[in-house]
């Protein structure tokens, strides 16, 4: 049986049971969030003990070679001792600067690191607060404007949704982690078809992958796609008309499963609009974020359409994961969770 030395302490592991699992299901308060290796805010550092390799999966080679790992996804074959400090070492302090409703179920939270945070515009963070409830959202906002853009879902019984909407106040300390994710616009083909497709908050990537690509001067055609059940969990459409309406190259096409004809939505299946806009996409570069369904299904549909995968980026929003002790916590993304 293997054992895992933490803050001091030794704790047994059962077969097969992951490092994360076992601290929980003995009462030790971890950060996690989504549990499936996908957010990192169970990222430990290992001081003695071999490191399964598929604990390190998706990590920087930088953090690997100072044994960082996953505790979610490491299941090591004997002792494991973590040092301390661990993630907190990879943390940065934010303040909370607004809270504002973006809709009925959709809250703005802009946040004032207290350090140095690079990223790029539709790469997700973990925000852990003090007691190290964590959950992962997607940063809608761009580096030069000094503050950290997320947009939370408000979902009934959320911790962490409830939390911000309810007794969080500008001015309250939070920690951040990451960033991590690939769904990002990059320079270099600015002539390259963009499309653009999401459903609830997954629409926050995509509107900072959006106002990147224009902001680096992308010239060629943009579509954006935001689907939603109905006409009030759509959000941002009047911002987003706005800069259809000042930059020629963006189309912005929202759209609901339930809703009436004639509201300037569309009203039927999300991939059935982007069919009909864009017929032929071989050669366009592809964004999906949102429901892990329907990006799921999406990625297919546009390859089987003629994009290659290597333009399809893609990024599922995970809902939060309840675990042993009550500590849940979202993943990657967006959550439908968070």
């Amino acid at each position: 049986m293997s054992r895992v030395k933490y803050e001091a302490q030794w704790y047994p592991l059962e077969p097969e049971e992951s490092v994360l699992d076992g601290l929980l299901r003995q009462g030790v308060a971890v950060p996690h969030a989504c549990m499936a290796g996908v957010c990192q805010s169970c990222l430990m550092r290992a001081s003695s003990g071999a490191v399964p390799e598929k604990a390190q999966a998706g990590l920087k080679d930088t953090l690997k070679a100072r044994h960082y790992f996953l505790a979610c996804s490491c299941r090591p074959e004997g002792d494991l001792e973590v040092a301390s400090g661990g993630a907190d070492e990879l943390r940065v302090s934010a303040r909370i600067e607004a809270l504002e409703p973006l809709s009925e179920d959709v809250l703005r939270v802009r946040l004032r690191p207290q350090g140095a945070f690079e990223y790029r515009t539709g790469q997700y963070l973990t925000l852990l607060r003090a007691d190290g409830l964590a959950r992962s959202y997607s940063v809608a906002s761009l580096p030069h404007e000094g503050l950290l853009e997320l947009h939370v879902r408000l979902l009934p019984g959320g911790v962490m949704s409830t939390w911000l909407c309810s007794k969080a106040r500008p001015g309250d300390e939070v920690r951040l982690q990451g960033p991590a994710g690939e769904c990002f616009y990059l320079p270099g083909h600015p002539e390259q078809p963009l499309l653009l497709a999401g459903t609830g908050t997954g629409l926050a990537p995509l509107y900072g992958i959006v106002r990147d690509a224009l902001a680096e001067g992308h010239t060629g055609p943009i579509w954006l796609f935001h689907g939603a059940r109905e006409p009030k969990g759509l959000y941002l459409v009047g911002e987003l008309q706005r800069l259809a309406s000042q930059h020629s190259n963006l189309h912005y096409r929202p759209s609901v499963l339930e809703g009436r004809l004639g509201e300037g939505v569309h009203v039927g299946p999300l991939d059935a609009l982007i069919r009909a806009e864009c017929p032929k996409l071989v050669g366009w570069r592809a964004f999906l974020c949102g429901d892990p369904a329907l990006v799921s299904a999406l990625r297919k549909k546009l390859f089987l359409a003629g994009l290659s995968l290597k333009d399809i980026h893609a990024d599922s929003f995970l809902p939060s994961a309840s675990a042993p002790g009550g500590a849940g916590a979202t993943p990657r993304a967006p959550d439908t969770s968070r």
